[in-house]
């Protein structure tokens, strides 16, 4: 009697602990980001694409881009998931309505990634001469989940990955940008509109076809690594 209850009792705790409650997490679903020029005018055509997929180390950043000047352009996470132009310093700026790149932090400090700095410091992109790049950018350290409802940005001119000479790498205006699509626990983002249809400071603008959310600023916005080739590895 004593040894069935026993086995009984080894049952059902090798049942508990195998049953999904106790099952590891599901790993998450990569994401597609779609890449658009944008400019003071709002957001334009699509040049290509980000695949975000969650790794053991961080997550891996597969770039596929066309239509960029050649040589290097910097790369990072803003904290907002907005590609549109806001008002900087009284002026129009392209793609300020993103934010700053993504502190939390806290450290206010541009030192690259995995420099201590800014969680949104990515691997500076070197664009071949045909305008094209292609390749993938391990990111370690950081988690899908954080980045979805922010935004990929890149910049007209390249990455220090310093303050100095120039704040924030040097890399100056914000050229192509693309929302990274909201989780389930991410507050979905106002659709995005097409450059041509619809300005970009309407308060409700139409959606664009194929491209992932994007929301229109209620208010002006606040504010090594080696270098990755151009070349798929």
């Amino acid at each position: 009697m004593n040894g069935t209850k026993t086995r009984f009792l080894c049952g059902s705790f090798l049942l508990a602990f195998t049953s999904p409650a106790f099952a590891a997490p599901a790993k998450p679903k990569p994401v597609r980001v779609t890449m658009n020029q944008i400019s003071v005018d709002g957001v334009g055509a699509a040049v290509g694409t980000v695949k975000i997929r969650q790794t053991k180390e961080g997550v891996e950043l597969a770039v596929n881009l066309k239509e960029l000047s050649p040589g290097e352009h910097g790369f990072h996470l803003h904290e907002k998931g907005s590609c549109y132009p806001a008002d900087k310093d009284g002026k129009k700026t392209s793609g300020q309505a993103a934010g700053p790149h993504w502190d939390p932090d806290a450290t206010k400090a541009h030192k690259g990634p995995g420099g201590g700095g800014h969680k949104g410091d990515l691997p500076k992109l070197i664009v071949t001469d045909k305008g094209k790049f292609k390749g993938k950018l391990p990111v370690a350290g950081l988690v899908l989940a954080d980045l979805q409802g922010k935004s990929l940005m890149i910049h007209a001119g390249g990455d220090t990955y310093s303050d100095t000479p120039s704040p924030l790498g040097g890399g100056g205006d914000r050229i192509v940008c693309g929302v990274i699509p909201a989780g389930p626990a991410t507050p979905a983002a106002a659709v995005v509109p097409s450059a041509a249809a619809v300005p970009a400071a309407a308060a409700a603008p139409a959606a664009h076809p194929g491209h992932p959310a994007h929301a229109a600023p209620a208010a002006p916005a606040a504010a090594g690594v080696p270098a990755q080739s151009g070349k798929k590895p």
